[in-house]
């Protein structure tokens, strides 16, 4: 039994739900489909979502929606016209469209509803294209499949008791396609996930279910061991454990949403990223635990957007409590860190720079100067982190020189070095400018 999830740009119109349609019949063991909202149909093109946020945000601020809306719309009708299925779905999503923009809910109850239409309206279309080819099939509401959350709009949580609810589905003989991206609380207020989260939904329902593989169809081949925007042709990446990919995902892999390991790491379930373009091709497996290999890394991930606080005192290990009042100064102002590597008399807090909005900073820096007293603090922004992941790390000697022999051979300056408690991952601080050519040659070195 399996459970497969399919990505915006595996929905993003007729051609490629058609492509959708001949999976799902060429395997009788995917009896669970999730579905994100249509993706871009090309480069320049639109995500069906970020139109949604654009409507709530006009709506929001009182302005005039018809203009967004029809875009909207034009987009689902050529969907359902090239399927050739019943236009009663249009009115169906239409109606949805008007009935949250003119509801009495608040502004944030409103966006969620909004942004989940993406997701609903795929599954409804999806759901009648596999009755229209043949394939006995049934949309379900995440309410009625019982996938129930806690009240946090655009940040949901699973709640436990979901998953008893969920295996109930196993009793249904039908293709059950369900809509990912949101739940319900149990006072019945649609929530959504983070945005990317359907592929946390299709986790979910593969460990609701205890499925035996959880397929996530998206637009590549495989996992790559470096991204391919710095590296002509990278290699791929056949298994993975499930740490090394929640490494790489936090660090900017977005073939994968990162917290969408979760579910299926506690159950077990073997998760395969697949192509919906090209789904013979194996793919790339994401397990438990792998075998050991000589290859000690599995790939090298980076991604732009942090900034650094970094503070200096004397004796500073010997202050109890210094941590913890830094810390307390952050969480009193909601920002929250990513990573927090220190010395002696030093320490560094790793933000990302959304977090630290440059109207905050003066306030940041005066709290911790009346607070802490330290002899130095300084605020660095415009950073990037590196990330070497494998869990073949632990057991290699010599492996930081090597990486940072490579970064000083691209003729670039480490600002921060953190190696993982997991042991799983090492981590580089340096300017966001030189990303593309320390990446060029870490690669070089790891893998060529």
């Amino acid at each position: 039994m399996k459970v497969a999830k399919f990505g915006g740009s595996s929905v993003a119109n007729a051609d490629q739900l058609r492509k959708v349609g001949n999976i799902i019949k060429a395997d009788p063991q995917r009896r669970f489909i999730v579905v994100s909202a249509p993706g871009k149909r090309f480069k320049s093109d639109r995500k069906i979502t970020d139109m949604l946020i654009e409507l709530g945000e006009v709506h929001c601020n009182n302005g005039q929606t018809d203009e967004y809306v029809y875009p909207i719309m034009q987009r689902f009708n050529e969907i359902v016209e090239e399927l050739n299925i019943s236009g009663e779905i249009l009115e169906s999503i239409s109606q949805s469209i008007q009935s949250i923009l003119h509801s009495k809910n608040s502004d944030p109850e409103k966006m969620d509803a909004l942004k989940s239409i993406g997701e609903d309206s795929s599954a409804k279309i999806l759901s009648a294209y596999l009755n229209h080819i043949g394939i006995s099939a049934k949309y379900v509401n995440p309410q009625d499949a019982g996938i129930l959350v806690s009240n946090e709009p655009g940040n949901a949580k699973i709640l436990p008791e979901s998953y008893e609810k969920i295996y109930n589905l196993r009793d249904s003989e039908e293709v059950l396609v369900i809509p990912g991206f949101f739940g319900y609380t149990k006072n019945g207020k649609l929530i959504t996930f983070s945005r990317g989260g359907s592929d946390i939904t299709g986790s979910i329902v593969a460990a609701g279910v205890k499925a035996g593989l959880y397929e996530n169809f998206t637009d590549v081949d495989s996992v790559f061991s470096v991204n391919p925007a710095f590296v002509k042709d990278p290699q791929k990446i056949t298994t993975l454990t499930y740490k090394e990919m929640r490494e790489l995902s936090y660090a900017g892999f977005s073939v994968f949403h990162d917290e969408a390991l979760i579910p299926a790491y506690k159950d077990e379930i073997p998760v395969c990223i697949k192509n919906t373009n090209n789904p013979e091709a194996p793919g790339t497996y994401i397990v438990s635990e792998k075998k050991p290999s000589e290859k000690c890394v599995v790939g090298i991930a980076s991604d732009t957007g942090f900034c650094s606080i970094y503070i200096s005192k004397y004796l500073m290990n010997r202050e109890i409590g210094f941590g913890r009042k830094l810390f307390h100064i952050l969480e009193d102002e909601g920002i929250s860190f990513e990573h927090a590597p220190s010395g002696i008399d030093d320490m560094s807090i790793i933000l990302r720079e959304s977090g630290l909005p440059i109207a905050k900073e003066k306030k940041i820096l005066q709290r911790i100067q009346a607070d802490l007293h330290p002899d130095l603090i300084s605020i660095h922004r415009n950073l990037a982190m590196i990330m070497i992941v494998g869990e073949g790390l632990v057991r290699t000697i010599g492996l930081a020189q090597k990486a940072t022999t490579a970064i000083a051979s691209a003729n670039v300056n480490i600002e921060m070095i953190n190696q993982g408690s997991s042991e799983v991952s090492m981590m580089f601080g340096i300017k966001a400018e030189d990303l593309d050519k320390a990446v060029k040659s870490l690669y070089h070195v790891f893998f060529e």
